[in-house]
C-alpha cells in the first residue's frame, strides 16, 4: 500500500530512503500481560495547541504524552488539537491518521529523545496499519529541526504497577497527595462519599431475600417516580418490541424485561444517578448512558453464547456492563479539581486506556475507585470484580467470569466509542475462556449495532433525568 502523497513528498525533499511495512506486531500496549515481549518502536506524533499556536510532539507509541514536561520545557499550557481540526486536516491531506512526519513546518516540533538510539524505528504514516521503516540516519533527516527532550513516559513501569496494586492504600495516597486532609487515617472518612439512595439500599436488601416477590420489587421501584418511569420507558422502548402499552413496573417485568434484569437494571440506574455527569470531558467522548446501556445489553447478549454449565447470571453481567464506567463519575466527585487535567491526558494519549493514564495523573484508576466504593455499598461480589478487573484480559481471579466478560465487551465495542485507548487484536484467551465463539460474537455485536437508534432512545431518557 502506497503512502499519502503530502508524506511522500516530505520525505523526498528531506532525501529520505525509507521502506512500508503493514501490519506491523506492535501489540496493545495498554493490555497488562503477564510477560514482556520486545516490540518494534513505532513513532507517533500528537498536536498540541493553545492561544499561540500549534506544536508538534513525537513520542514512541510505548509512552504516555507527559504534558507537565512540554509545559515545563515551553511555559505554554497546551492541550491535544480537537478531533474536528484533525479531521478536517486529515481530509485535506488524504490521510487517515496523522503521520508521524512534522508536515507542519511553521510550528515548533519536540520528540522523545529515545527514538534516537534506536537501529530501526516505524513511523505512523498517515495510513492505518501501515508504517514506514526507517534506520536511524534516515530518521534523524526527518526531524532535523527538533528540539529533544524526554516528554514520553514509559508506560510499562505504569501497567506493572496496575499488578501489585492495593486498592485503598492507593486511593488514600491520591487523597493525600491532591488534598490537605491528611490528619484522618480512614478512607471513609477521608472522602466525600456520596450516600447510597435509598432505593438503592432496598433493591441490595430484596437481592439476597430468596422470598422476594414481582409485587416487592414493583413497590419498591414505584417509591422512586424517575426510577420508575425509566423502567417503564426501558421496557416500552423499541428495542425490545413489545406488544401493547407497558402500564406498570408490575407489566414491565411479567411481559417484557423479567425480574431478576429489572433488579439489576433498577440497581444500576440508582447507583448511576448517585454523582452528577462531569460537565467536562475529553473532546469526542461517548455520552455516559449511551455507553452504559450499549455495554450492559452486550454483556447480556454475550452471555447467551457461553455453554449452560459455565454461564455467569445474566442480571450480575447486565449490571456489571451498565456500570462499567461508574469510576468515571466518582473520579470527577472525588478529585474535581484535577479531573480536567486527566482530560487533556486522555485526549493527548488517545493510543492509550485511561487507567494506564488514571494511574500516572493520580496514582490510582478509576476501577479501582468505582470497584472500592461498590464493595463500600455491599454490590455484589461479581460486579465489583468486574469493574475492577475489566482491562486485564488475562484475570483469571475470583470472579473472573464476568470480569473476563466485560473486558471482552470493551474490546468489542471500542470502535463504537471514543477514539481512546485499547488499540490491538482482541485477546484470544478471552474467546477460550470464556468459551465463546468470535464469529458468533462479532455477529452478536452487528446484530445490536443495526439496533443503535433505539438503544439512544433509552439512553436519552437516562441522560434527562441525570
Amino acid at each position: 500500500m502506497a503512502i499519502p502523497s503530502s508524506v511522500q513528498k516530505y520525505l523526498e525533499s528531506q532525501n529520505v530512503s525509507y521502506g512500508i511495512e503493514n501490519q506491523i506486531a506492535i501489540g496493545p500496549v495498554t493490555q497488562i500481560n503477564g510477560a514482556e515481549s520486545q516490540q518494534p518502536c513505532v513513532a507517533r506524533l500528537v498536536l498540541l495547541e493553545d492561544k499561540l499556536g500549534k506544536v508538534q510532539v513525537i513520542i514512541p507509541n510505548d509512552c504516555l504524552l507527559d504534558l507537565s514536561v512540554v509545559a515545563e520545557q515551553l511555559g505554554r499550557d497546551l492541550k491535544a488539537v480537537s478531533n474536528k481540526d484533525l479531521s478536517a486536516f486529515g481530509s485535506n491531506n488524504d490521510l487517515e491518521q496523522i503521520p508521524a512526519i512534522p508536515l507542519l513546518n511553521s510550528f515548533p516540533l519536540l520528540a522523545d529523545s529515545r527514538l534516537f538510539t534506536l537501529n530501526e524505528v516505524y513511523l505512523e504514516s498517515g495510513i492505518c496499519n501501515t508504517y514506514i521503516k526507517l534506520n536511524q540516519e534516515q530518521f534523524r533527516k526527518t526531524l532535523n529541526n527538533a528540539d529533544l527532550g524526554k516528554f514520553g513516559q514509559p508506560i510499562a513501569p505504569i501497567i506493572k504497577s496496575l499488578l501489585s496494586a492495593n486498592d485503598e492504600e492507593d486511593l488514600t495516597n491520591a487523597v493525600k497527595n491532591f488534598t490537605s486532609l491528611r490528619i484522618k487515617s480512614r478512607l471513609d472518612e477521608t472522602l466525600e462519599i456520596p450516600p447510597l439512595p435509598a432505593s438503592a439500599d432496598q433493591i441490595v436488601k430484596l437481592r439476597v431475600d430468596i422470598n422476594a416477590t414481582i409485587e416487592d420489587l414493583s413497590q419498591i421501584v414505584e417509591m422512586d417516580p424517575s426510577l420508575a418511569a425509566q423502567v417503564v420507558s426501558w421496557a416500552s422502548s423499541p428495542f425490545y418490541s413489545a406488544p401493547g402499552e407497558i402500564r406498570s413496573i408490575e407489566d414491565a417485568i411479567v411481559r417484557v424485561l423479567g425480574f431478576d434484569l429489572v433488579i439489576n437494571l433498577a440497581l444500576g440506574l440508582a447507583l448511576g444517578k448517585t454523582v452528577s455527569i462531569p460537565k467536562e470531558c475529553p473532546m469526542g467522548i461517548t455520552p455516559y448512558w449511551d455507553q452504559a446501556v450499549l455495554t450492559a445489553v452486550t454483556m447480556e447478549k454475550l452471555v447467551r453464547l457461553m455453554p449452560p454449565t459455565t454461564r455467569p447470571a445474566a442480571g450480575l453481567a447486565y449490571l456489571s456492563g451498565l456500570l462499567n464506567n461508574f469510576g468515571y463519575l466518582i473520579l470527577a466527585h472525588i478529585f474535581p479539581p484535577h479531573f480536567s487535567l486527566i482530560c487533556r491526558y486522555v485526549e493527548a494519549n488517545s493510543h492509550l486506556s485511561s487507567h494506564v493514564l488514571d494511574r500516572h495523573v493520580l496514582g490510582v484508576t478509576r476501577e479501582q475507585i468505582g470497584s472500592w466504593l461498590l464493595n463500600v455499598w455491599n454490590m455484589p461480589e461479581e460486579v465489583v470484580s468486574a469493574i475492577r478487573w475489566q482491562h486485564t484480559a488475562h484475570y483469571q481471579g475470583e470472579h473472573s467470569e464476568y470480569a473476563n466478560l466485560l473486558c471482552l465487551t470493551n474490546y468489542l465495542l471500542r470502535e463504537n466509542f471514543a477514539p481512546y485507548g485499547l488499540k490491538g487484536p482482541v485477546p484470544t484467551e478471552l474467546f477460550e475462556r470464556l468459551q465463546i465463539s468470535p464469529d458468533k460474537a462479532n455477529e452478536t455485536i452487528n446484530n445490536l449495532l443495526a439496533k443503535t437508534e433505539e438503544l439512544k432512545a433509552i439512553s436519552s431518557t437516562l441522560a434527562q433525568g441525570q
